[in-house]
């Protein structure tokens, strides 16, 4: 069974409330209606009511069952505008400017997340990551003692003797350029619960790469990562983590062995952090055109999940982002 397969599975199980706030736009349309059908989440399409009926005749789409909203109608928003202004006021937003921004399709539907009205968000469609990531950073924020707002991708490969039968965390590969030694131990804790709460890793093996192995070169560069193992132990003194090493050291049993001996992640990792965005992005790309892996994106380190799509996303697309991101909310 595929990744995503068995993602849908866990959706099922304790099915949650995703809310899609680009609801006229025609693939969340149908990614809606399929989200329905299949029981994979409680989809909300957020947006002109008439629009969304309109794109639904059009796409030949049962929209029937699904929640739509319109933050211009909505009796919530004058209750939202008011949580907002509390939320922001220290940061200078204005009572009457709280009240245009609940109007807005994002806004609302990060209000409805962080008030619980709806258990997590997905877009991308249309909007950019940072439209989206503004509003979370400022409204749902990090988690508790969580820095950084970064990525994992779910590597899923067709030979499944590699890493956790098949699968790799890679992480972070779209979100931070350049991360401190503080926010690369933050993206390895973070890796490491998106491991356990959307692959079934029960127990993470997780690697802070770099290229030097337990001091084998000497480099600023190798330091940082020293410097977040060491972070990352103390933030969560319970994973099987360590660093820095080397690709190979991290997943080839023998030169594991061999160049780190001792380690019970070395040649075992199946959960690989980057030192940086370029080896990140590279890494995944180069692991999924030649290696044949099937890459799944995710968002981690929010307070509650919110997810981002390519704006060249399918349909497809759209109802496994769904899916992984109601799996994620049901860890909250």
């Amino acid at each position: 069974m595929s990744i995503i397969d068995r993602i849908k599975v866990k959706a099922r199980e304790n099915v949650k409330t995703i809310v899609l706030p680009e609801g006229d736009e025609p693939r969340t349309v149908q990614a809606a209606a399929r989200i329905l059908a299949e029981g994979l989440a409680k989809p909300i399409l957020i947006g002109n009511i008439e629009n969304i009926r309109k794109t639904a005749q059009e796409t030949g789409t049962d929209i029937g069952g699904i929640e739509l909203i319109d933050p211009e109608e909505s009796s919530r928003s004058d209750s939202y505008a008011q949580e907002l202004y509390e939320l922001r006021k220290a940061k200078g937003l204005t009572e009457e400017d709280a009240k245009k921004l609940v109007r807005d399709t994002m806004y609302y539907a990060v209000m409805m997340v962080k008030l619980g009205d709806a258990d997590g968000l997905v877009s991308g469609a249309v909007h950019t990551t940072g439209d989206m990531l503004r509003p979370a950073l400022q409204i749902i924020k990090t988690k508790p003692g969580m820095k950084v707002v970064s990525s994992s991708f779910l590597m899923d490969f067709p030979n499944k003797n590699i890493g956790y039968d098949g699968l790799l965390v890679y992480s972070d590969c779209v979100v931070v350029p350049c991360p401190t030694a503080e926010e690369l131990a933050c993206i390895a804790v973070s890796a490491a619960e998106t491991a356990r709460d959307l692959c079934g890793i029960e127990n993470p093996k997780v690697a802070l790469l770099s290229f030097s192995t337990k001091g084998s070169a000497k480099h600023e560069l190798v330091t940082k990562v020293q410097e977040a193992t060491k972070l990352a132990h103390e933030m969560a003194p319970e994973l099987e983590l360590d660093g820095e090493m080397q690709f190979d050291a991290a997943i080839i049993p023998e030169i594991g062995a061999s160049k780190a001996k001792g380690s019970t992640v070395a040649g075992h990792a199946n959960v690989l952090v980057f030192p940086d965005l370029q080896a990140g992005n590279i890494s995944y790309k180069i692991t999924q055109r030649l290696g044949g892996a099937e890459a799944v994106a995710v968002l981690q380190g929010l307070a509650k999940p919110c997810n981002d799509l390519s704006r060249g996303c399918s349909v497809e697309d759209i109802v496994t982002t769904v899916a992984l991101t109601a799996v994620q909310a049901q860890s909250v």
